[in-house]
């Protein structure tokens, strides 16, 4: 195990990793979720649906427990390029930004349908 790795695993790194994730988080989702280059939540929602992942859009509307989505699944809705420019911009690494999205998008469709609908506005 080399110094890095030691730097890697410490607690010191993890949560300095931790706090970039939370001041750059906002405006990432911002940018994803809002009514920006991707369209918004409710476009983001369709191209999910579209693309074969209805259950787990329908576990986020829903009152129950919500289905996860994978970071590459994510991905492969928004587009490599997506991912990569939104990496580039904020300075995250691509399989790093891929993933807050993927744990953080059934959080936000869930808080913005708490009656089981989005808003058109969303």
């Amino acid at each position: 195990m080399g110094i890095l790795d030691s730097l890697e695993n410490s607690p010191a790194f993890k949560g300095a990793l931790g706090q970039l994730e939370a001041a750059v988080l906002p405006a990432v989702l911002n940018e994803v979720l809002g009514s920006g280059g991707q369209g918004g939540l409710n476009a983001i929602v369709a191209k999910l649906q579209q693309a074969g992942l209805g259950d787990e859009v329908r576990s986020w509307l829903g009152n129950g427990q919500n289905l996860p989505i994978t970071a590459e699944q994510l991905q492969q809705v928004l587009g490599s390029d997506t991912v990569r420019q939104l990496a580039a911009r904020y300075n995250i690494p691509v399989d790093q930004i891929s993933q807050i999205l993927a744990q953080q998008l059934p959080k936000a469709v869930d808080q913005a349908s708490p009656d089981g609908k989005l808003s058109p506005t969303a």
